[in-house]
């Protein structure tokens, strides 16, 4: 086995597996554990994800966008960070691109991004 995958499977988070599944356009909240001096504490990032990246698990990362006081602040999460408490998955979004960085130019309405919805006989299948 090589080498660099031994390392990766060491530095594993068990917690990956209990992520919700999401994509592009969806509003997510990201739980991430901060240290400050020798306190931790946990800080809420919620936006909308406009990008995935990265073949592998271990090498996987999503960046999450959101406006803050009129300025739009952007955070790259590495999915397998041992600082991330949780990923809760807000809305589920409809856009039809897998990087939506077009939304950086826009503002207001224009920024807003279609729910998805489900109907009952979809989920039913889905399961």
């Amino acid at each position: 086995m090589d080498l660099i995958k031994v390392v990766e499977q060491a530095f594993a988070n068990e917690k990956v597996a209990s992520y919700p599944k999401f994509k592009a356009g969806d509003t997510v909240t990201v739980t991430y554990r901060i240290k400050e001096g020798d306190k931790d504490r946990l800080q809420k990032f919620r936006g909308v994800v406009i990008q995935q990246r990265g073949a592998t698990p271990q090498t996987r990362t999503f960046t999450v966008r959101k406006v803050s006081g009129g300025i739009g602040v952007e955070r790259i999460f590495p999915y397998q960070s041992p600082f991330i408490d949780s990923i809760e998955l807000n809305k589920v979004g409809k856009v039809r691109r897998a990087r939506i960085f077009y939304l950086r130019n826009l503002s207001g309405k224009k920024a807003r991004i279609k729910e998805r919805k489900y109907s009952a006989v979809a989920k039913e299948t889905e399961a």
